[in-house]
């Protein structure tokens, strides 16, 4: 029996049928010549439990919600129940797969069990289908507990599953067990009794508090920095009322193209440019698209700022995950008129934050490899949904993902597109994976605020082929020689 966060406590306090806390992915797969059946992914996901024995485990409350709860054994634990079946109709394209992500993640999760849910989805067109993973932000730390979906996937195509582990759980406690353990603690530990007050909706002061107890320490200059930001009011579209239902839309990227971007932009900026840069300016180009069709472009004292979480912190060569997680938000130059301009704000604001020695992570979107990408999502989700909404605009997760072919019981995974979950009053988010070549990128939505979310997603592609055009204008302008200089 282990206690519950505060900060994992928090995600099922502020839960409702509006924002159902769920984060996953869906990823594509070619199945290899034996085929893929259901009963391949169960045995796969019995094979690997034991790698993640959270997900075997359910919420216990206390009697008269006297202290927050606990994670027990789940004694009637059927894995049939989390690994479910179901199908596209023809033409299994990927509007279908999106709208069908759409209605899943909107669901609420069923507390009485583990909160988690897997969907295999057959009738893909070209033979394909797909896995869609799905997880309480309270299940997933991204640490501690990762997600499912890293455990499934091996770098061979040729794995034996081997036999399931033997489990056997534990007995659950009884009600005056858990009153009594409650009790005590709050006795060793009396200022823990103040989180009893900690169900709130995540501002301000409720996510500091929920930052410092879950041992989050860089959340504290975050959240100063976000205070000074919310005096920028904006119009955005994107702070809305939300309802029950979502809107998912996927978006596939070359990742050469965004390295040759970067490579010919090199020359533009006296600062060093990266690819995740390059791809801020890109979702940038996309979005100031929309807001224009929508009338609604910042001007004057309004700001269309972004979170950007960082949650990936390694020494090595072969990255792991860290306890470090920090997030900043970045205005996103969205009435800047010429792409290259655009770049170059995003470029300073982002070496302002590495000069603080602080920022980690997404800079390594090519070369890294070795872990989840839905469990480091994970991490920043919840870094998000500590802050307060009122400084930022949109969420907007870059997480590196193993940049060579990954398999799931000998099928090719193809593509793998993250789902973040939205947090209260915010309407959009967005979530990016590298992975062998590609960038794949998952826009999660409230279906009534953002009934346009595809002019997003089309824009996107848009908007790189502009920022190409403008850098190539730019550094055949007569001013290059003297930009060249200036980079040196």
């Amino acid at each position: 029996m282990q206690r519950l966060s505060s900060l994992d406590a928090s995600f099922l306090y502020i839960e409702n049928p509006e924002t159902p806390m769920n984060i996953g992915s869906v990823s594509i797969f070619k199945p290899p010549d034996a085929g893929f059946e259901h009963e391949n992914l169960v045995s796969l996901i019995k094979a690997r439990l034991a790698f993640v024995p959270r997900y075997r485990q359910r919420v216990k409350d206390i009697p008269l919600g006297m202290f927050r709860p606990v994670w027990v054994d789940d004694t009637a634990f059927d894995v049939s129940y989390h690994v479910r079946r179901s199908a596209l109709p023809k033409p299994g394209n990927r509007e279908q797969l999106d709208e069908l992500v759409a209605r899943l993640m909107a669901r609420p999760l069923d507390r009485s069990r583990p909160l988690w849910e897997m969907y295999l989805i057959e009738g893909l067109s070209g033979g394909r289908f797909a896995i869609v993973t799905k997880s309480h932000e309270a299940l997933v730390d991204g640490l501690a507990a990762l997600d499912i979906s890293h455990v499934i996937l091996d770098s061979e195509s040729q794995v034996s599953v081997g036999p399931p582990s033997v489990w056997r759980p534990a007995p659950e406690p009884s009600g005056i067990e858990l009153m009594s353990a409650s009790v005590t603690e709050v006795f060793a530990h009396p200022t823990a009794a103040m989180e009893l007050a900690v169900r709130t909706t995540g501002e301000v002061v409720t996510g500091a508090q929920a930052a410092l107890t879950s041992g989050v320490t860089s959340a504290m200059d975050a959240l100063r920095d976000l205070v000074s930001l919310a005096r920028f009011r904006t119009r955005s579209p994107l702070k809305a009322k939300l309802g029950a239902q979502r809107r998912f839309v996927s978006v596939d990227l070359d990742l050469q193209e965004l390295r040759e971007i970067r490579k010919s932009a090199s020359v533009l900026s006296a600062h060093s440019i990266s690819v995740n840069d390059v791809i801020l300016t890109v979702l940038t180009g996309a979005l100031r698209s929309w807001l224009i069709r929508r009338d609604c472009l910042p001007g004057g004292q309004e700001r269309f700022n972004a979170l950007v979480p960082v949650s990936l912190e390694s020494n090595s060569e072969e990255p792991t995950l860290g306890g470090s997680v920090n997030a900043y938000v970045i205005e996103l130059p969205v009435a800047q008129c010429e792409p290259v301009d655009r770049l170059m704000r995003i470029v300073e604001q982002m070496s302002d934050l590495e000069s603080t020695g602080e920022f980690l992570g997404a800079r390594a979107l090519i070369d890294i490899a070795g872990f989840g990408p839905a469990s480091v999502h994970a991490l920043g989700a919840r870094m998000a949904s500590t802050l307060t909404r009122r400084a930022y605009d949109v969420t907007i997760a870059n997480v590196p993902g193993p940049q060579h072919a990954l398999y799931a019981a000998g099928s090719h995974m193809l593509a793998s597109y993250p789902s973040v979950p939205l947090v209260p009053g915010q309407a959009l988010s967005i979530g990016l994976t590298s992975y062998n070549g590609g960038l794949y990128i998952g826009l999660m939505a409230d279906r009534d605020a953002l009934e346009d979310l595809d002019v997003i997603a089309l824009s996107i592609r848009d908007s790189m082929i502009g920022l190409q055009a403008s850098i190539a204008q730019r550094r055949s302008s007569p001013g290059e020689t003297h930009l060249r200089v200036v980079a040196s």
